[in-house]
């Protein structure tokens, strides 16, 4: 399953612009009509030199990217934790989706109508934040009166589940994002189950030109480490398919900030990139920081996993630099790696199994 980011944002922020550029880039249609409940989704292929490198020395017919489901949710407004605007469908929209990005008016423009008195992107954060915390502990207050009379039976999985859901309660009703806590492994598989909105990883995308983002603005994300990019969406969004040259006699940054973005969220999912490579194709994959070798073959197939032998990994620079497989082997840069080894980010890997 591709890697899914919903969009959130307050009306006039940008955010629509913003998934038009993303579409721009689409790798096949995947996006559909516009209309005001269901969200567009646009498929992307995460940006990654080293696939085409990969290609060129194993001469692979085909180049395949990772992806990732863009999914535009239609614009949030205050009280969408109740209904208004339709909130409720697009906060189940947002429940489908392994991160969240807000994104947050910082552009001046006066043309374009401000839905609050200012142009203030952290109170925005906190109007989009509070809604998701209030739809998050309807979600819980709910759970937890089907659990009550379990508890008082006596029943062991539930007591310790309403335990769960109760702190978590806590830390909502305290106005506190679910994700910045840290959960002990049987609190972390009872949360797992709520897809609850605030224990996604989230990006905070300041639409605007770096100038237009007041120092004070900067400082109060990287003082709470809030993970943010600031982007010019509407420049992007006009030099979409442009070269690197074009860009850069245009003035604009040399890497699309849409790039950027795709990577940051990689970082935030904690996710790390794989290679296979040969004449039939060159490949990238995802799987989690952390995963081991089998994991990697359950990525490819899953008969991999279950009937994993052991792998043959070499770094895709040692790879290139080496200029092959075969002259890799003479160098004895191929090392075989068993159960229990952690891929790196950039393996190139070939999975024994004997499936």
């Amino acid at each position: 399953m591709p890697l899914s980011i919903g969009i959130v944002g307050l009306p006039n922020v940008g955010k629509s612009t913003l998934f038009q550029t993303i579409t721009k880039k689409q790798v096949n249609i995947a996006n559909y009509p516009f209309c005001t409940i269901d969200p567009n989704v646009g498929v992307v292929a995460v940006p990654d030199e080293r696939v085409d490198k990969l290609a060129e020395l194993t001469g692979s017919a085909k180049k395949i990217y990772t992806t990732i489901e863009f999914f535009d949710i239609a614009g949030l407004v205050k009280g969408a934790n109740k209904g208004e605007g339709l909130g409720n469908k697009f906060l189940a929209n947002i429940r489908e989706t392994d991160a969240i990005v807000y994104a947050l008016r910082a552009f001046l423009k006066s043309d374009i109508i401000k839905t609050g008195d200012e142009i203030n992107p952290l109170k925005d954060k906190e109007i989009l934040e509070t809604e998701l915390i209030l739809k998050d502990l309807e979600t819980v207050d709910k759970r937890i009166g089907g659990l009550e009379g379990e508890a008082r039976a006596g029943k062991k999985e539930a007591i310790k589940e309403l335990e769960t859901l109760k702190k978590l309660k806590d830390f909502l009703e305290k106005g506190q994002i679910l994700f910045e806590h840290n959960f002990i492994e049987d609190e972390a598989e009872i949360i797992s189950h709520y897809q609850l909105l605030t224990m996604k990883p989230r990006l905070y995308l300041l639409n605007g030109k770096d100038e237009e983002v007041k120092p004070e603005v900067i400082g109060e994300f990287k003082k709470n480490n809030w993970p943010y990019l600031i982007v010019d969406v509407a420049t992007e969004f006009e030099a979409a398919g442009l070269t690197k040259d074009e860009r850069i006699a245009f003035g604009i940054t040399q890497e699309p900030e849409l790039d950027m973005l795709i990577k940051k969220a990689y970082d935030i999912l904690g996710l790390l990139t794989f290679f296979t490579t040969g004449p039939d194709e060159t490949r990238a994959w995802t799987i989690k920081k952390g995963d081991k070798a089998p994991k990697a073959g359950g990525a490819i197939h899953s008969d991999f996993e279950k009937n994993f032998i052991r792998a043959d990994a070499i770094d895709w620079q040692d790879l290139l630099n080496a200029g092959g497989f075969a002259q890799a082997r003479e160098k004895g840069l191929i090392r075989t790696e068993g159960k229990e080894y952690v891929i790196r980010d950039g393996d190139v890997i070939e999975i024994k199994h004997n499936a």
